[in-house]
């Protein structure tokens, strides 16, 4: 049986974590793995919420060289943990601070003590077929549907990463993630990364611009910041200068060229874009300030069946359908048209939600913006367009006029609502749910205030 490493460090005395100003050794993070696998509670699921980036990593690896599996779903609600026990009924909670989430806890001690008798603890060596973690994606039913990740997919995968990024030179890069460790995209980008590049991650985190920033400029060079276009925006905002950065990483929704390139310039550092799924993870990247055309990762391949597009080869584990719209070029390149659910048809005519959220977040005076076609009769008699807006000092009419110069008028949102703020998760996505209660809020104010565009 083939094995490979949980980490690729070199030395027990190498830097796997920065946290509140202290560096975190090999050897410091195999004794608290060690640590903690002792105490780990008899069952074979573990539910990870440590926020603590550092301790969400000492959780993984201590969940997997005790052959426990990790579940990662999207959300914490009640409901969903309700779903997660009856997929896994000895599932218990792993955390680093208060939750409210109804299963049996451990939580880390606030300081895991290197032992005396844990000196020269070798890096394990794990099966690649040991199963890692479930990754869930919502199903029709609106039951969670499973995906399991292996070890041996989990690491080809982030290695082509690295690959295509330039992170095999053999330097140590500091990663600084704004997107949560429980996310695929975050899993693979700021953890499984970091202990298959001999890389050193930024444990705390951070919410605010300035704390982010200011995390960023106390990294050592070089550091990668691994964010999403919401939070690039957000740090774009500040009017101080931002630190500058070695590698940018943005991935969980499109970029548009114009925030790519002021992205490269604020932080003087290339931006790479990552597009894949759950299901999947990664599977290609582009230079978004340079070009619209995504290149696969190494050893992938796409193939188009009946108008769907099916991803395969390289880690992508068995052939797996992708629910986006795609148009393949060639072997190695594609572009991307938007989730197949995103279409729009309005009278007889296509779009979809993609193509219109860009044209929306492209004029200059928008910060933020999305289009929302609600389900049947949510919006009254007739099933119409929906746009919400941040646009800080500008009415509504005036985004109007401009995204009419943009968009076919039977596309155009009726109505247009300004709003302080998209009601996004930690992501960056916006979850329907919220989108819906929006919907809700601007249906009580148009009864109060006809009129709107």
């Amino acid at each position: 049986m083939n094995r490979l490493p949980l980490m690729t460090h070199q030395s027990a005395s190498d830097i796997v974590a920065f946290r509140h100003g202290e560096a975190i050794t090999v050897h410091q993070f195999l004794a608290d793995v060690a640590q903690l696998r002792a105490i780990l509670l008899p069952g074979k699921h573990v539910l990870n919420v440590c926020r603590d980036r550092y301790r969400f990593m000492v959780g993984l690896a201590a969940a997997m060289t005790a052959n426990k599996i990790s579940l990662l779903p999207s959300t914490y609600t009640r409901e969903t943990i309700r779903q997660m026990v009856r997929f896994a009924p000895d599932v218990f909670c792993l955390s680093d601070g208060d939750n409210d989430i109804d299963l049996p806890q451990l939580s880390l001690p606030e300081g895991l003590p290197v032992s005396a008798a844990n000196h020269n603890l070798p890096i394990p060596l794990l099966p690649e077929t040991l199963p890692v973690s479930y990754v869930f994606t919502s199903g029709s039913t609106g039951s969670p549907v499973p995906h399991l990740k292996t070890w041996g997919a989990l690491v080809g995968s982030v290695r082509a990463e690295a690959q295509r990024l330039g992170l095999l030179d053999g330097r140590t890069h500091a990663v600084l993630g704004t997107v949560p460790p429980q996310h695929m995209y975050g899993f693979e980008s700021t953890i499984l990364i970091v202990l298959q590049c001999g890389g050193a991650l930024s444990a705390p985190q951070y919410f605010y611009p300035a704390d982010i920033c200011a995390e960023l400029s106390l990294l050592p060079r070089p550091r990668l910041l691994v964010s999403t276009p919401i939070h690039l925006r957000a740090l774009l905002g500040m009017s101080s200068p931002l630190p500058p950065a070695d590698l940018l990483i943005s991935a969980t929704a499109p970029l548009t060229q114009d925030l790519a390139r002021e992205a490269e310039t604020r932080f003087d550092a290339p931006l790479q874009e990552i597009y894949g799924s759950t299901e999947t993870g990664q599977i290609a990247t582009r230079r978004s300030a340079e070009t619209d055309e995504w290149s696969l990762l190494p050893e992938l391949r796409l193939t188009s069946q009946l108008g769907r597009v099916w991803a395969s080869g390289g880690h992508v584990e068995q052939a797996t359908e992708l629910s986006d719209r795609l148009e393949i070029i060639n072997d190695e390149r594609f572009l991307l048209h938007g989730r197949t659910a995103d279409l729009v048809n309005i009278a007889g005519k296509r779009s979809s939600l993609a193509y219109l959220n860009h044209q929306l977040n492209s004029i200059p005076e928008v910060q933020d913006g999305a289009f929302f076609m609600p389900d049947d009769g949510a919006a009254g008699n007739v099933k119409r367009l929906i746009a919400f807006v941040v646009a800080p000092g500008v009415d509504a009419h005036s985004i109007y006029a401009k995204l009419r110069e943009r968009i076919d008028p039977a596309f155009l949102p009726r109505p247009l609502q300004i709003v302080d703020a998209l009601p996004r998760n930690n992501t960056g996505k916006l979850p329907r749910e919220a989108f819906q209660l929006l919907v809700t809020t601007l249906h009580h104010k148009e009864e109060n205030n006809p009129g709107t565009p």
